[in-house]
């Protein structure tokens, strides 16, 4: 019995992680903090791995509720989590992977104007899954002040193959319409040293079937931002989101063991 019980305090959740990254990689990612903003259906996995992988500590930043039309692609969505917040399902979900997880949940649409509630000199590393420009913008230049690490997931919707997603800096990517955007906003900010995750796969046009699109038949959580109020509304599937967020979550977890 005493050996046994020898044997469990040495084996735990991460015995296997610290198998490749060793005992002081481990170490590291309990002693480190990640903000990842956006936990949708890139951010979530990346938040799935990181806590997985040990990460000591965690910041959720979404002001989101799940909608049924999530259930395809994000890990929090199913019929049972519907109308919750997601960085409250994700919470929960956390500390029963890992009960010793610190977890911090903003419930918040992150922009330069609520930039102001966040201290970036916390964080040992930031996750950069939002949507929109002027958000990617503000979370770039943040990091860039406080000296923090930031890796931004570009476009991940109307995409088709997980394949063709690759790490860059953002100085180096092509064909991505959002990393053509962040590129002319960055150099006109004097910005450089941006690492993305994008694709060189031009993307897919969605169909406009108005028989089930969210237009006509929006099933939105009561009290939630409208996707109707996109320009386009993308097209997304289960496999490439995840993809993008799995390789996020393996660039932070490489650059942190390494500090």
């Amino acid at each position: 019995m005493f050996m046994l019980y020898n044997l469990i305090k040495m084996l735990n959740q991460f015995s296997r992680t610290q198998l490749l990254l060793g005992k002081d990689g481990i170490e590291k990612l309990k002693n480190s903090r990640v903000a990842v903003f956006g936990i949708g259906g890139v951010g979530g996995y990346t938040v799935e791995a990181l806590v997985r992988s040990g990460l000591g500590a965690i910041d959720l930043i979404d002001d989101d509720k799940v909608c049924l039309t999530n259930i395809n692609r994000q890990i929090y969505a199913t019929r049972k989590t519907i109308g919750k917040y997601k960085v409250d399902i994700a919470k929960e979900r956390i500390l029963d992977i890992n009960p010793d997880a610190i977890v911090n949940t903003y419930q918040t649409f992150y922009t330069p104007q609520t930039a102001d509630k966040f201290d970036f000199s916390h964080y040992d590393y930031i996750v950069d899954a939002i949507d929109t420009v002027v958000g990617k913008l503000s979370l770039i230049e943040n990091a860039k002040k406080y000296n923090v690490p930031i890796i931004c997931a570009m476009g991940a919707g109307n995409k088709m193959d997980p394949t063709r997603f690759e790490v860059a800096d953002i100085s180096e990517t092509s064909v991505c319409p959002l990393a053509r955007v962040m590129r002319v906003e960055l150099r006109k900010r004097k910005i450089t040293g941006v690492k993305v995750v994008y694709s060189k796969e031009p993307p897919i046009t969605p169909e406009e079937d108005m028989s089930i699109s969210c237009r006509t038949h929006c099933v939105c959580p009561p009290g939630t931002r409208k996707c109707t109020v996109k320009h386009q509304i993308p097209g997304s599937n289960a496999f490439v989101p995840p993809v993008v967020g799995m390789i996020i979550a393996g660039e932070v977890i490489k650059d942190l063991i390494k500090k």
